[in-house]
């Protein structure tokens, strides 16, 4: 089995490569790494000319369902590829485990693992607390558990790429920039084909870096505009876009009277309220973001 490792990244130079050094730790090695960047300098070369892997960078205008969708079509030959967010630092059999996951189950299209710690829950954190965290997993070779799931989670999610060429499935692109929940729509929109699961044999830490995201303005009008955009076109539904939707409001709302310092809910509500503003209009587009 060929398995590949793709990297959508944004200026994160920095992480990036503190992330393909714990890559290059896998016992399993990538067959091949294919990284994307969305500008010139996000990329470190001189500290990736050590990689022990081959390295292809692929060039795509920015945003993450284009930069991984060049990606896709860059691994020729690949049967696997493995979306690694550049501040995921995954443990060190995980490739070892996707290999014997992709390989037991032919029927599995999509699978995600077990985050430890995810630091997009708070401030975020250094690659020395991330090493820390996979140090101290108390479980990291737990008896395997295999479960269907709704989707993968962004930050680590595998695809069998045959599946999504002989079905013409790719990252939507008219999900902008950070293209919030292109990881919900791809995987609905592949499982007729196969099986969607999370295995608790693959295993890391979403560092949660803050740089390179979008601005809270732009996500929070994401937050109304992509949910309802993947219920019109059928990749989830109502009941599912009408609970993320209200839960992100509320968050924003609530936590707009004491904000964070790491997170921007006062932005996040005003495109929200923009985002009403042009549901009621009959304008409400995820592409609008391009203009904020």
């Amino acid at each position: 089995m060929k398995i590949a490792v793709g990297v959508a990244t944004c200026g994160r130079r920095s992480i990036l490569a503190s992330m393909i050094e714990r890559l290059a730790g896998q016992t399993r090695k990538p067959d091949h790494l294919f990284l994307c960047p969305a500008r010139g300098d996000d990329i470190d070369m001189g500290r990736l000319s050590s990689a022990p892997f081959p390295v292809t960078i692929v060039s795509s205008p920015q945003g993450s369902c284009p930069q991984r969708n060049a990606i896709i079509d860059a691994a020729v030959g690949i049967d696997v590829v493995v979306f690694f967010d550049d501040d995921f630092f995954p443990a060190t059999n995980y490739l070892a485990e996707t290999e014997a996951l992709f390989e037991a189950d032919e029927e599995i299209v999509v699978a995600t693992g077990e985050v430890v710690r995810d630091g997009i829950l708070g401030p975020g954190m250094t690659a020395d607390e991330a090493d820390q965290a996979l140090a101290d997993d108390a479980t990291p070779f737990p008896a395997p558990a295999l479960e269907a799931t709704h989707n993968a989670y962004g930050c680590n999610m595998i695809f069998r790429r045959k599946q999504m060429l002989a079905n013409g499935i790719y990252f939507d692109e008219d999900l902008p920039l950070y293209g919030w929940q292109e990881d919900v729509d791809l995987c609905r929109r592949l499982r007729p084909f196969g099986k969607i699961v999370k295995s608790n044999r693959l295993r890391g830490v979403h560092l949660g870096v803050k740089a390179g995201r979008t601005s809270g303005l732009r996500l929070g009008y994401s937050q109304v505009a992509n949910p309802l955009y993947l219920v019109k076109k059928r990749s989830v539904s109502l009941k599912w876009a009408l609970k993320l939707m209200g839960g992100n409001v509320a968050s924003n709302i609530a936590g707009s009277v004491n904000p964070p310092a790491y997170i921007d809910r006062r932005g996040r509500l005003q495109g929200n309220l923009i985002a009403f503003g042009h549901l009621l209009s009959g304008s409400l587009d995820p592409k609008y973001i391009n203009r904020m």
